[in-house]
């Protein structure tokens, strides 16, 4: 297995839980990154500020590891451009469906304990592990 980190990634793993904890318990706010850009691109009044201070702390967050260490950002995808933004359209589509993403979701309402959350999540791992599947061995990697 290329590329398997489990040192660095329980870090990063442990670093955006505490990340999350750290909104909820000082804005009473969930980290769902979707909902938060969502508010950055439609925004109300008094409610834009620490979402716009959230998605440049993560854009600053990915230069820096970008300028540090390059090969980091590296992604090689092996599907075709039309599959890349096809599932970019399908995951947008799920989040609206899903109310909420993999962050909202899968890292703060799991963490609750959140009924609505601990499905969501378990549908967001059985659709990738179905995609996944269709893709490489139906469709032969499209």
């Amino acid at each position: 297995m290329e590329g398997f980190t489990p040192v660095l990634s329980s870090i990063g793993g442990v670093l955006i839980g505490l990340a999350a904890v750290a909104l909820l318990f000082f804005n009473g706010r969930i980290a769902g990154i979707s909902g938060i850009l969502a508010g950055v691109l439609r925004p109300k009044r008094g409610d834009t500020r620490w979402r716009a201070v959230f998605v440049a702390g993560m854009l600053a967050g990915a230069l820096l590891i970008a300028w540090f260490h390059p090969a980091a950002m590296r992604v090689e995808v092996d599907v075709s451009d039309p599959a890349v933004i096809l599932a970019g359209l399908l995951v947008g589509l799920g989040t609206r469906i899903g109310n909420g993403c993999t962050s909202g979701h899968g890292v703060c309402g799991v963490g609750r304990l959140a009924p609505r959350s601990i499905v969501a999540s378990a549908v967001f791992v059985g659709a990738a592990i179905l995609t996944t599947y269709v893709v490489r061995h139906v469709l032969g990697g499209v």
